[in-house]
């Protein structure tokens, strides 16, 4: 038994070690693979040899980048983490920091040398490419959003921008960067690949930040759902979803195979389901984000395979 008032125990080196892994949230990074993968197999799709060394260097660019984010993410929003009333699994931070688990200063500093780790990453894949002012162009504007989805100067995430920025960054700039470092060039046809899944990680970043919002009011953190309150934002996650399919002919009249299309209208019974629970509420309702949020991630990492496996399906029947 304790003494009254005995400072509590000094966590062990394994238990900071789980709670460091925590803190980087290694679920989320499986994201990374999925949107490299799906560049890579863009690039195979349209007759480019894949060089798997240099998809190894752009994976370790792509995580390093994700895990820097997450470090910077959790310690420059100490404040909105520890005001955030009602975290769930999926909003609110990884709660290592608010809880005292981990000193602070360490998930800066794990921020920094992960984005040292990104630039080493950089410099190989420019050193090696085809077009190494494209390369280190892409990489540069990647690593730099970044950083600043949630970090000084720029600050995003608190200035209604986090969701754009989120949704353009993540299945966008990714899926091009691991396309680019392939082909050696720019094309298209990524991008419009990346259409629908920018959409849906717009609508997953504004589920997240349902839960968030009445603490992000306590600490000034204007998200969308802060500016523009939760009714409103449930309206701007419905008309993503929509046009992530409305979209769907457009692009395919442009370029996208039909194949890859029909592979993402397969997830389309998720996202009715998710538009009925927003219309009954579930926007303000503390019962419901929980799910919400897991079935928006569900639903960006269902189509992003969905269009990943159909490139690989058109490649092998080429």
């Amino acid at each position: 038994m304790s003494l009254p008032n005995q400072p509590p125990a000094r966590p062990s080196a394994g238990q900071r070690a789980v709670y460091f892994l925590r803190l980087g949230r290694p679920l989320h990074l499986l994201g990374g693979f999925v949107f490299n993968g799906l560049g890579i197999a863009i690039a195979m799709y349209v007759g480019v040899p894949v060089d798997w060394k240099v998809a190894v260097w752009c994976q370790i660019a792509i995580t390093a980048t994700q895990l820097m984010t997450h470090y910077s993410n959790d310690y420059f929003d100490q404040d909105a983490d520890a005001a955030a009333l009602t975290p769930t699994r999926w909003a609110g931070g990884s709660r290592v920091l608010p809880d005292g688990l981990i000193a602070p200063r360490a998930a800066l500093i794990a921020a920094l040398v992960c984005g040292g780790v990104a630039l080493v990453a950089t410099i190989v894949l420019v050193a090696t490419g085809s077009a190494p002012l494209l390369t280190l162009t892409l990489l540069l504007l990647a690593i730099t959003l970044a950083w600043s989805y949630s970090s000084p100067p720029l600050w995003l995430n608190r200035r209604g921008l986090g969701e754009i920025s989120g949704a353009v960054l993540v299945p966008g700039l990714t899926t091009v960067i691991g396309f680019q470092v392939q082909a050696g060039a720019l094309s298209l046809l990524p991008v419009l690949a990346a259409v629908p899944l920018c959409c849906f990680q717009f609508a997953m970043l504004s589920s997240v930040n349902f839960p968030d919002a009445a603490g992000d009011v306590l600490v000034n953190k204007r998200t969308l759902v802060v500016i523009f309150g939760p009714r409103r934002a449930a309206q701007f996650f419905v008309l993503a979803l929509a046009l992530a399919y409305l979209l769907l002919p457009v692009l395919v009249l442009v370029g996208l195979p039909l194949q890859v299309a029909l592979g993402v209208t397969l997830t389309l019974p998720i996202a009715i389901w998710q538009v009925l629970r927003i219309r009954r509420g579930a926007a303000t309702d503390p019962a419901a984000w929980d799910v919400l949020g897991f079935w928006s991630i569900g639903l960006l990492m269902a189509a992003s395979l969905l269009e990943m496996g159909a490139f690989v399906a058109l490649n092998l029947t080429a």
